[in-house]
């Protein structure tokens, strides 16, 4: 049975993509893979929107968010991060690892950051380093106002360190213009690939503190990183199948161009949630705030959620996302970013309201009628 992936990582994989993932293996050390090393920076950094150097690490995109702590700060550093989910107390938790001190901005699951609270808490305090921020929450769906944070952040001597592991090639982020300092990503999301990739841009301004830091590293040292990458190399063996996989990724997303990636993810998005609206169910972020790489809905009282997730994968190859931690059985998620396109929204409701009409959902709710899901779906998506 094919299976179909709408999960918020990994995502599908393109022909293109699984077809240079099956090339026989080349030595990384060689003009040959130095000039596929070249082409993924240089395709990296507009997807990045910067100039600044994109460092490509082997591991996934925690092991680039561990080295936007490892690398920026040292023990006693004082620095914020904001939680508003699963993955922005990841932020907290390395922080702790490394011996800094979080100053902990706890945001209610499903709304985003108030850039004001940030603004007040480093007037406050000169001495924090970093702010450490997620454009989108995979957990809750919301998305932060990345733009909103760097005028804040931007006048301050403390860098601004963005998780874009979710968000990367599906919401736009200019790092540049918004004064991003670090944004850091991983392989299987927009990008389109599978896992293995850590992706971590850094500006000159970051490069500082790195030069500062003296937190203990050695896999994820950005300077060895660096010092290699000035001469096209990597300090240590790259993950040479992926990164020349990458180079398929970024020509395919080249060729749509990245304002239509941010609209289809956009728009796909929006069929999802007058889908859930028409089949009686909530949405779990707010309103001004709602992803446009994955949707968080609430499961209803008196449905099994799980259990529908489950029968939609087991029986049906159709595979979307539960929830996470304190959501768990309380929400699941469709991711709408990477190689996911309009059929594949379509064929997941289908799946969905076929599943919920096994489980005796619109007996349950006879003013729900089972393709009310799809039809507005495809009234929004087109």
């Amino acid at each position: 049975m094919e299976q179909r992936l709408l999960t918020p990582g990994p995502t599908p994989i393109p022909p293109q993509v699984r077809e240079a993932l099956a090339r026989p293996i080349i030595h990384h050390r060689t003009s040959q893979f130095q000039q596929v090393l070249k082409e993924s920076e240089q395709g990296l950094r507009e997807i990045f929107q910067t100039k600044n150097d994109v460092f490509i690490l082997a591991s996934s995109g925690t092991g680039a968010m561990e080295a936007a702590v490892a690398n920026l700060l040292s023990p006693g550093d004082k620095a914020i991060t904001i939680q508003g989910g699963k993955f922005g107390e990841r932020w907290t938790e390395l922080c702790k690892a490394y011996k800094a001190v979080s100053i902990v901005v706890d945001v209610p699951w499903g709304k985003a950051v108030d850039p004001k609270v940030i603004a007040e808490k480093l007037n406050a305090d000169k001495d924090i380093k970093v702010v450490y921020a997620t454009l989108t929450e995979t957990s809750t769906g919301v998305d932060t106002d990345i733009k909103a944070l760097g005028e804040v952040v931007r006048n301050t001597s403390a860098c601004l360190v963005v998780d874009a592991i979710s968000g990367l090639g599906a919401v736009d982020i200019q790092t540049d213009n918004w004064g991003v300092d670090v944004v850091v990503s991983g392989s299987q999301k927009g990008l389109m690939l599978p896992p293995g990739l850590g992706l971590i841009s850094v500006s000159p301004k970051a490069m500082k503190l790195v030069a500062e830091s003296k937190s203990p590293r050695y896999y994820f040292d950005l300077k060895a990183a660096k010092k290699a990458l000035d001469k096209t190399d990597t300090p240590w063996t790259p993950a040479i199948g992926l990164v020349i996989a990458l180079n398929e990724s970024i020509k395919i997303m080249q060729k749509e161009g990245l304002q239509n990636i941010f609209k289809r993810c956009k728009l796909m998005g929006e069929a999802i949630r007058s889908a859930a609206k028409a089949l009686g169910f909530t949405l779990f972020a707010d309103a001004n705030c709602m992803s446009n790489a994955v949707t968080a809905i609430n499961v209803p009282v008196g449905l099994d959620g799980e259990k529908m997730v489950e029968t939609m994968k087991d029986k049906y190859g159709v595979t979307i996302a539960g929830g996470q931690s304190e959501l768990k059985g309380k929400v699941f998620r469709a991711a709408h970013m990477g190689y996911i396109n309009k059929d594949d929204i379509i064929l997941a409701l289908t799946t969905m309201e076929t599943v919920l009409d096994e489980m005796g959902y619109f007996t349950q709710h006879p003013n729900i009628k089972k393709g009310s899901g799809v039809a507005a779906a495809k009234k929004v998506s087109g």
